[in-house]
């Protein structure tokens, strides 16, 4: 299957719209696990295992492994969650943004090195930036839109010219993915939770596209105004699908022995938030 049925297929067979974030930070790792890097694997499997039945993606950020030179936890991570949840896509947050041979080495890297099935993208340098990566069929990419850190009004918030009417820069972006850089279907948007009213206009100038949404949980971001403004549907069977990111909240419910229940806990609760959003948005 593609990108786009298994995102269906994951929200309808685990009824969520939650993607947990897999950003192990070795300080923060409960206290039989601290400070212990060579434990990244261990660790973030016991978090997907816990929680594989209630997520509609798992979103790996790529630098948290990095960091600690953990690629090959990152691959075997991968495998892990190929062979555990099968249904359930992978995000790999890498947010690359090059052009020519230099973007073809990080598609490649994205989806056959560690076997992706989406990654995030920086528009920035155009869309011979993002091309590489839409020549592997039924791969997903999503382009930074207008994300939830408060430096992205610098330049997302800016409009293109002094002319009246032109568009903001996210809301250009958001008209390119949804028109005439979304050859085969395979684009989406990141649009933090953290600004329900842009996500709710980007929705307006992407209908159909899939939002990843970060920022619900630890960075304040509120679940029932970012369902209200993201997801769209029709007696209850999705036409626009969002992927709500939460990272911290989950990987980190508790320091104790009882981390991987603990996270099964919130990512429940999230999850059923969500859920409860969609009938009555």
């Amino acid at each position: 299957m593609n990108f786009s049925d298994m995102l269906r297929t994951a929200e309808r067979q685990n009824g969520s719209m939650l993607c947990v974030g897999l950003d192990p930070e070795p300080a923060k790792f409960p206290i039989s696990l601290h400070g212990d890097a060579s434990k990244i694997f261990d660790f973030c499997a016991t978090i997907v295992d816990a929680t594989a039945d209630l997520v509609i993606a798992f979103k790996p950020q790529i630098a948290y492994f990095a960091a600690h030179r953990a690629e090959e936890q990152l691959e075997r991570l991968m495998a892990h969650m190929r062979r555990t949840a099968p249904m359930v896509p992978i995000i790999l947050d890498a947010k690359r943004g090059d052009i020519g041979s230099t973007a073809e080495q990080y598609a490649k890297e994205a989806f056959e090195r560690y076997g992706a099935d989406a990654v995030t993208l920086s528009p920035f340098m155009g869309f011979d930036s993002v091309q590489p990566y839409l020549k592997y069929p039924g791969k997903g990419a999503f382009l930074l839109c207008r994300t939830s850190n408060p430096g992205g009004d610098d330049l997302q918030n800016q409009r293109l010219s002094t002319v009246p009417g032109e568009p903001l820069l996210y809301e250009h972006i958001a008209q390119l993915a949804q028109g005439p850089w979304n050859l085969n279907g395979q684009l989406g948007l990141v649009v933090g939770a953290t600004y329900p009213a842009e996500i709710e206009r980007v929705r307006s100038l992407a209908p159909t596209l899939p939002l990843l949404i970060p920022g619900v949980g630890a960075q304040g971001g509120d679940a029932l105004a970012t369902v209200k403004a993201g997801w769209r549907g029709m007696k209850g069977e999705t036409v626009a699908p969002i992927i709500v990111n939460s990272s911290r909240a989950i990987l980190y419910a508790s320091s104790g022995d009882d981390y991987a229940q603990a996270a099964r806990q919130v990512a429940i609760k999230t999850r059923d938030v969500l859920q409860a959003a969609k009938h009555s948005a």
